[in-house]
């Protein structure tokens, strides 16, 4: 009989859920929630997302006890390395407290582990934005006070990676691979024979400019900017993250929009357009360097890998580099599903959060 698994993804105002037979989706919807109803405390968000999500899956009569486990989307934890991880009472604490920030995907792991132990089934998450696997020459900056930080679409990037190997018939782990994440922020990650060894910080406004987001800027101007009295610390945030990038140059972040502009020959579109692919093709160059130039290939996945007239601009620029393969979207419950099937299938071992990274004891502080 196949594993049947739950999984479960919040987003701001939404809620993704998710029944997997085995590696095949039988059934998802989108539960919307009320603005109302997700902007208070991580706590009362918990209790109304479990009691709706419990009653869609009642309404659909779906039979709990048929679940083999529960799955939910990780938040903002400690870092760690790549994985399946069973929820426990420490990742507990520290997704409800928001010690490491507050994100509505602290509730992912909330949730599976709430339904699980109602059935004494496993919960878990898989693969976080937090997974930090780089090495120490890559935390450095020119600055003692800062330090990089490895915060990006880890869980489709791993998915996407492991798959590709099964594709290719060689393991994830032998493989060194550019994986860029386009979408509404844009990662770009050098995997080496299993570990993420440098990645962009996209949250934080490392990398390419993307349609709702900074990306890189100059330093000098940037710090002008922030004296200059014209904008407050949260806004200044704001344009960094959710107001900058293609939304801030074209008052939109919709790219279907944006080629449906080009091809009516707005030129100022186009240019913004091409500069985005142009940075993404120079930060894929950069993650070149960091695997000494020995690529098996270079994925581009994400929404926005969709885009025939984007990832031809990047090709152009990066085929020298390697073979480019495609693969478009973000399908992130089969992301999860997938995690922990590895786990109940003996493909992975699960692991227990808790603890650092061996390689990140001699980092400075990640807090």
């Amino acid at each position: 009989m196949s594993e049947r698994i739950l999984t479960i993804n919040p987003g701001s105002t939404s809620t993704k859920i998710g029944i997997f037979e085995g590696a095949n989706q039988v059934f998802t919807k989108t539960l919307r929630h009320p603005a109302e109803a997700v902007g208070g405390p991580l706590p009362a968000q918990l209790e109304m997302r479990r009691h709706v999500l419990l009653e869609v899956l009642a309404e659909e009569q779906i039979d709990l006890k048929a679940l083999t486990a529960v799955v939910g989307r990780g938040g903002l934890l400690r870092p760690l390395v790549s994985g399946t991880y069973a929820v426990n009472r420490e990742m507990r604490e520290d997704l409800l407290s928001g010690i490491f920030g507050v994100h509505a995907s602290n509730l992912g792991g909330l949730l599976a582990d709430e339904i699980a132990r109602t059935i004494d089934i496993p919960s878990f998450i898989v693969d976080p934005v937090v997974v930090d696997e780089l090495e120490p020459i890559a935390r450095i900056t020119g600055l003692p006070e800062l330090e990089r930080k490895s915060i990006f679409h880890a869980l489709n990037q791993k998915a996407v990676a492991k798959r590709y190997a099964k594709e290719i018939g060689r393991p994830y782990e032998e493989l060194r691979l550019i994986i860029a994440h386009m979408g509404g922020g844009i990662t770009v990650g050098a995997h080496q024979e299993g570990r993420v060894i440098d990645v962009n910080n996209g949250l934080d406004g490392e990398g390419p400019f993307s349609p709702e987001r900074s990306g890189s800027l100059p330093v000098g101007q940037l710090v002008e900017l922030c004296y200059s009295t014209k904008y407050k610390l949260e806004e200044m945030k704001r344009l960094v993250v959710g107001s900058g990038g293609l939304v801030a140059h074209l008052g939109t972040f919709d790219a279907i929009e944006i080629e449906r502009r080009i091809e009516e020959g707005d030129e100022k579109a186009a240019l913004l357009y091409d500069a985005m692919a142009y940075r993404i093709a120079k930060e894929i160059a950069g993650q070149s360097a960091v695997l000494f130039g020995q690529i098996d290939a270079i994925i581009l996945t994400g929404g926005l890998a969709y885009s025939d007239r984007l990832t031809r601009a990047i090709e152009e620029r990066v085929a020298h580099l390697g073979q480019v393969v495609r693969s478009p979207g973000e399908d992130e419950l089969q992301a999860l599903a997938e995690g922990v099937l590895r786990v109940l299938r003996g493909e992975e071992e699960v692991k227990e959060y808790g603890g650092e990274p061996t390689w990140l004891e001699n980092s400075t502080s990640l807090s």
